[in-house]
């Protein structure tokens, strides 16, 4: 039984290499990149192909099936606007980010007749569809709004031990984030790699340059809206 393998940039790696790799995925990440320690201190961090990280982790077919449909879903988040229809859990791309109103194509075809929900209460579609901001029932709330408004305060330890909301959204793609308490104020968004202040919600380089990074700034109340993520083409 082999104890270390070699990668392609040479270097060779203890394992278990499988448990490295689940732990990528579970923290949001679908690249692969070199663990190893060079020169005493640094990281390769040379990115692996997809089919030597099958090769290194000697995958069963059905961890092999689990890691790919993990990793296209993550693949697909960063890049697309998606949700599991409310009807057949299918996966529905928005291509408006303007209209809350989507059609899924799946159950149109199911059910020989148009089938739309709401991408925010994700119910089936109540009222006008074009271009609409909201659909007609009364209590439609973007599910991660109402975690905003509901999560408790926190205190960041290391920056005076300031109060604010414990879930933030990313003020660039959306995603709630969670602050350790620990640590400086700033957050890296694990989908779109973009730092922010949890504190003001702007970005790193423009909070830090003015209040450093363990000094309070000011402090966003609870958000009541989610970025929608304008990616560059």
């Amino acid at each position: 039984e082999r104890l270390t393998e070699q990668a392609s940039c040479f270097l060779t790696l203890p394992p278990p290499f499988s448990n490295h790799f689940a732990i990528i995925l579970l923290i949001g990440q679908y690249k692969f990149y070199c663990p190893a320690i060079t020169h005493g201190t640094e990281k390769c961090s040379a990115e692996w192909p997809y089919l030597e990280v099958r090769k290194l982790a000697v995958l069963s077919d059905s961890e092999q099936a689990h890691f790919e449909e993990n990793m296209a879903l993550l693949a697909a988040a960063e890049y697309c606007e998606f949700k599991s229809c409310p009807s057949c859990e299918s996966y529905v791309e928005r291509e408006d980010l303007s209209n809350l109103c989507v059609k899924c194509t799946i159950c149109t075809a199911v059910k020989k007749k148009s089938f739309q929900f709401c991408w925010q209460c994700l119910r089936e579609w109540k009222g006008p569809a074009a271009h609409s901001l909201r659909c007609s029932y009364d209590d439609c709330v973007h599910p991660d709004v109402d975690k905003l408004a509901k999560c408790t305060n926190m205190r960041l330890s290391y920056v005076n031990n300031v109060e604010c909301p414990a879930i933030r959204a990313c003020p660039t793609c959306g995603l709630l984030l969670e602050h350790s308490g620990f640590a400086c104020k700033n957050l890296m968004c694990k989908r779109c790699k973009v730092e922010f202040c949890f504190l003001c919600l702007k970005l790193k380089r423009i909070c830090n340059p003015i209040c450093g990074p363990y000094d309070v700034c000011s402090v966003v109340p609870r958000q009541t809206e989610i970025p929608v993520w304008k990616r560059q083409c």
